[in-house]
């Protein structure tokens, strides 16, 4: 079974940068396991060409994950449909989608260690305001997971206060600019810092950093940190155990 690692893609290059050291994370936590990486947009290999590869060299079974943090549109529309589209043509090639990586406490984890690297100590924590800046989604159901990731992250850590934010317009969240300010105004909030709940380098985090300018301190994206890598593994697992599961069910 091979590890197909779906990533958005961006024009800018240190988002392939970032997923192809996630990928050597990923391949080094599991020797033997062969990891590969398709891309949705702007940058190659696309999904179909790395799925038509893999069919040509015998590969039978694909568990695909999406390198995404919530549930929104490219998980439930747009990664299906160019499985769907790829796999038709395909037909000695069986491909099963993992959930997505979020929510997770790994994530969390992750969050933390960056905010770490950026210079907050632990004594902070109750006189620090975070800023969750989320890249954005117009799906309810992302928005609402972002919203109770940084409602549980706040009674979990012993953070002063912690609001979430979105790069994009189209969020009904404030954005991260709006975010700070209202955290500097914050009764018990005497530094702010910003935790971008994005994975890797490009546009919209961009952004979130342009609106973090007047925080105390502004974290890095999550990367291909080891909580991402680990998390990307046990996505890998749950889906390739559901299949198996259903094989035995089928064949038994």
């Amino acid at each position: 079974m091979v590890l197909l690692l779906i990533a958005h893609g961006s024009r800018d290059p240190r988002h392939a940068a970032t997923v192809t050291a996630l990928r050597q994370a990923v391949a080094e936590r599991r020797p033997g396991l062969r990891v590969e990486v398709g891309f949705l947009d702007f940058c190659a290999p696309s999904v179909p060409r790395v799925l038509e590869r893999l069919a040509a060299e015998g590969v039978g079974e694909v568990v695909a994950v999406p390198l995404l943090l919530t549930r929104a549109f490219h998980a439930k529309a747009d990664i299906p449909a160019v499985l769907a589209g790829a796999t038709a043509a395909l037909p000695s090639l069986s491909v099963h989608q993992a959930p997505v990586l979020g929510p997770s406490y790994l994530l969390t984890d992750a969050l933390e260690r960056r905010l770490r690297q950026a210079g907050v100590r632990d004594a902070d924590r109750s006189s620090t305001g975070v800023v969750l800046a989320s890249a954005g989604s117009s799906d309810p159901e992302a928005i609402a997971v972002i919203a109770e990731i940084a409602r549980e992250w706040r009674h979990a850590s012993g953070w002063c206060a912690v609001r979430p934010a979105f790069a994009s317009a189209s969020s009904s969240f404030p954005s991260t600019e709006d975010a700070v300010r209202a955290l500097r105004r914050a009764e018990g909030v005497r530094r702010v810092a910003v935790a971008p709940y994005v994975l890797a380098p490009g546009r919209l985090p961009d952004r979130i950093a342009a609106g973090a300018r007047g925080a105390d301190v502004v974290a890095d994206v999550l990367g291909a940190g080891p909580e991402v890598a680990a998390l990307v593994l046990r996505r890998y697992k749950e889906a390739a155990r559901v299949t198996r599961s259903v094989v035995v069910a089928a064949t038994g």
